[in-house]
């Protein structure tokens, strides 16, 4: 009769072969052209936006802005490059990004096409960044029972 052994994590996955995986990741990294890298850290760029869309436990609130100036920083490109491009005033695009004005659509699709994403990827954020603070004010609902309708008809 034969005896199943089990197989242990630690016999498949060690910091020895992390270390070997990480050295190979470094060594065909240093092979890929300027232009790979850049397309790799765009769509890591991507891939933050959409796990922060859809992580609900999120503690940490991320502005569009931030988004953008990790384009502008993979891209060096400046905010008022970026206003240049879009045909607008610096100033409105900084209100734009920190959520001062609520994105129109002429934003998101300019966002979206400089971004090479989906334009609902940028209204989603706006609106978890809406919820978020929701979230804060529903913390002080008890405030909120003055208006209440039933205080109308007293």
């Amino acid at each position: 009769m034969k005896k199943n052994k089990e197989v242990l994590a630690t016999s498949i996955w060690n910091e020895e072969k992390a270390a070997d995986l990480k050295e190979f990741i470094g060594q065909h990294s240093q092979k890929q052209t300027a232009r790979r890298k850049l397309k790799n850290e765009l769509l890591a760029i991507k891939y933050r936006i959409e796990d922060y869309i859809e992580n609900d436990d999120s503690n940490q609130k991320i502005m569009i802005s931030d988004f953008v100036k990790m384009y502008l920083n993979a891209l060096n490109v400046t905010q008022k490059s970026l206003a240049m491009l879009f045909e607008m005033q610096d100033s409105n695009l900084h209100k734009y990004l920190t959520g001062e004005r609520r994105l129109s659509a002429d934003m998101v699709l300019k966002l979206s096409e400089f971004s090479h994403i989906d334009p609902e990827y940028w209204l989603r954020v706006e609106i978890k960044n809406e919820l978020f603070e929701l979230k804060k004010e529903k913390k002080k609902l008890k405030e909120y029972k003055k208006y209440d309708y039933r205080n109308l008809l007293q």
